[in-house]
């Protein structure tokens, strides 16, 4: 990461009603594997065991998924943006396709980057990238 950006102006995470929603799923899927096993342990039948095992599944891919996705965040310098592995300058932007569930935005040096709508603050990302990369 090389490009001198300038100063940070604002941080997009994730919005916190995808991160409520994983979260209920999350113990939702823990409720149930609890219950399955307590279910197997009580009347030994192997059907129990192996839905147990389908909510631990869920369970963990959530998990997995809600800490990952806490990590996508999208950095908005007075010079550039900055999500994920993606960094660019405000002039060096070739495009910026806005489209109903993200933004898709390409560089000079063809890298490309996708900002999801569930970021927060999508549709201010939308008018700074509008805005700046013009």
């Amino acid at each position: 990461m090389s490009n001198n950006l300038g100063k940070l102006e604002s941080e997009h995470a994730i919005s916190p009603v995808y991160l409520q929603r994983a979260a209920i799923i999350a113990v939702l899927s823990f409720v149930f594997f609890v219950a399955m096993l307590i279910a197997f342990y009580s009347r030994r039948n192997i059907g129990y065991f192996m839905l147990s095992s389908a909510f631990l599944v869920v369970y963990l891919f959530t998990l997995v998924s809600w800490v990952m996705q806490r990590r996508n965040v999208v950095k908005i310098f007075e010079n550039g943006i900055r999500y994920k592995k993606f960094e660019s300058r405000w002039d060096e932007i070739k495009s910026a396709v806005n489209k109903e569930t993200h933004i898709e935005i390409q560089n000079i040096n063809k890298d490309t980057a996708i900002i999801p709508a569930s970021i927060q603050g999508f549709e201010r990302i939308t008018k700074v990238i509008r805005k700046k990369a013009a």
